[in-house]
């Protein structure tokens, strides 16, 4: 990361120091390297900030960062050579969050591969994949928490939703990081998910190709709808079993975007069972007096190629609580 003159090399020292204690008080600039390109601009805000994800995603959405003097998303990816235009920091920046230890543990322990570029767990539900989600903390602050990564290099290579459980990956070292980044966004990664939705499923597999908007505000909450003026969006269901009232359904992601799986079953008119956001509130409370307590959407296998020709499969279990509502069902 090199600074753009030799007047703010002092400031550059501080960012990449990321001490707790530092306000800064003038305009930082910072030039983007080939280490950090493809990178998410949050997170790479947030690894050198050590900032709130709420503070870096308002700093966003206000203007006060630009790149290349330009406004940009969240989710927009660097470049080698991007220039980035900091806003002054006034505020004192926080210290480590309370994360309660068991968490950290049983994150640990949800290991499905790890080497020296990536580790993939199966993520359990409930817990965000990074703080701002109205919990102080996510999965990727547990990580950061261990001594084994306080000091070294982890990131998120994707997410999933707070409430969807199974296979995540984090990246190890910001080249392969990129490299799956780019599988990502090339649906080069075999994605496969189980939902449970609503009503009996007629017929074997089928695709959904549908395009998805986002953004769409809804009574002030975020919302996705399949729209004409929406990315492209593909979704293959294939039915695995059948119960009275209700389908398990293997899902298979030929593309990316957000909320995909949830939209997309909600548009066929069979909704996830206690989707809250996109569902059906009466199947919900139907699913909730079987033992149902959250959505039940798990993303069951990842399958994937590195340039060097290794191949990566990580299947993660259906858990035990969505396990005793299909044995209740087919009782």
């Amino acid at each position: 990361m090199d600074h753009c003159s030799k007047k703010s090399d002092k400031n550059k020292r501080k960012l990449e120091s990321a001490d707790p204690s530092i306000e800064f008080h003038q305009v930082q600039l910072l030039t983007i390297d080939a280490n950090h390109h493809e990178r998410r601009v949050d997170n790479f805000l947030s690894s050198v900030l050590k900032l709130p994800k709420s503070r870096i995603y308002r700093m966003i959405r206000k203007g006060e960062l630009r790149v290349n003097k330009k406004r940009v998303t969240p989710d927009y990816r660097l470049s080698k050579g991007d220039l980035l235009r900091i806003p002054p920091i006034y505020q004192e920046q926080r210290t480590d969050p309370y994360i309660p230890q068991a968490v950290v543990t049983n994150l640990r322990n949800s290991s499905l591969f790890e080497d020296e570029n990536l580790l993939i767990i199966s993520k359990p539900s409930g817990i965000p994949v990074h703080t701002g989600s109205g919990l102080g903390f996510g999965v990727i602050e547990c990580f950061k928490s261990l001594p084994e990564y306080k000091n070294g290099f982890i990131e998120l290579a994707h997410r999933l939703d707070r409430e969807t459980s199974g296979c995540l990956i984090l990246g190890k070292n910001p080249v392969v990081l990129r490299e799956i980044n780019q599988l990502m966004k090339s649906n080069a990664m075999g994605k496969r998910y189980f939902a449970l939705v609503k009503g009996i499923w007629k017929g074997g597999s089928r695709i959904i190709d549908a395009p998805l908007l986002k953004n769409t505000v809804r009574g002030g909450e975020r919302m996705v709808q399949v729209h004409e003026n929406g990315k492209s969006a593909r979704t293959e269901f294939i039915p695995v079993a059948h119960y009275s009232d209700t389908t398990l359904l293997e899902v298979i992601l030929h593309t990316g975007r957000t909320h995909q799986i949830r939209v997309h079953a909600a548009h066929m008119g069979m909704p996830i069972a206690c989707d809250y956001k996109y569902g059906d509130e009466e199947f919900n409370k139907f699913m909730k007096k079987r033992g149902l307590r959250r959505l039940f959407l798990h993303a069951s296998r990842l399958a994937f190629e590195l340039a060097s020709g290794h191949k990566i499969v990580a299947d993660a279990p259906l858990p035990e609580d969505l396990q005793k509502v299909l044995r209740f069902l087919h009782a």
